[in-house]
This record gives C-alpha cells, sequence and structure tokens, in this order.
C-alpha cells in the first residue's frame, strides 16, 4: 500500500466506494426519471407506452435495486456524518459500517416481497 493511505482496503474504503456507486446509480435514475416524467408534455402516447415497459419483471428487480442503492446511500450517509461530526465517529467507522449493513441487510428482507409481489406472482402464482 502507498504511505499516508487512510484506509488500505479495509472496510472504510469499501464502504467509500460502495456509497459512490451508489450515488451514480442514483443520480442516473433521477435523470431517467426527469426525462420519462418530460415525456408527458411530449407525447402523452409514448409516455404511456414508455410507462408500459415500467411494468416488466426485469425492470420490478431494477427497482429492488435502486430500493437497495438508496437505503445502503442513506444509511451510509449517517454513519459518514457520524464519522464527520462525531468525535469518536473514526474510532468506531468500522462498527458503525456493520450496524449499517446489518439494518441495510434487514430492511431489504423487509422490502423483498412488498417491492417484488408482481414479478414473483406472475413468476410462481
Amino acid at each position: 500500500m502507498p504511505a499516508g493511505t487512510l484506509y488500505r482496503g479495509r472496510e472504510g474504503m469499501w464502504s467509500w466506494v460502495a456509497h459512490r456507486v451508489t450515488g451514480v446509480l442514483i443520480f442516473f435514475f433521477l435523470f431517467a426519471h426527469v426525462l420519462d416524467t418530460a415525456l408527458v408534455r411530449v407525447s402523452p402516447q409514448a409516455y404511456n407506452s414508455v410507462i408500459a415497459t415500467y411494468k416488466t419483471p426485469l425492470v420490478n428487480l431494477m427497482e429492488y435495486g435502486l430500493t437497495a442503492a438508496i437505503l445502503f446511500h442513506a444509511l451510509n450517509g449517517l454513519r459518514v456524518i457520524a464519522v464527520d461530526f462525531w468525535a469518536k465517529g473514526p474510532k468506531y467507522q468500522a462498527q458503525m459500517l456493520w450496524t449499517v449493513v446489518t439494518v441495510w441487510v434487514l430492511l431489504m428482507a423487509g422490502a423483498f416481497y412488498p417491492v417484488l409481489q408482481a414479478t414473483l406472482q406472475k413468476w410462481f402464482g
């Protein structure tokens, strides 16, 4: 590892990478959302066609992925705030990350059926 590297490949670095990746994914979703919503002013028929494509199982799985990205980004953002503004934050940053991951997994497990209900019913009846 280069001298002066803060994380050296440990939990903090991976949470930093995941935070950036989820932020970029959320940005692209918002960009696409603005474009498809603006389409209603251009052509309501085209808007309805685009919205109809959103009712597919693939897009439903992507919605679950979006839920995962938003939830992780939000929870990790709170952890970053705690690390930055709490005097003991840097000392406990790894424990806070594992708490974030645990809460994220539990919430994603709880969101599994509500978000994927239409796809699960389509696939399994």
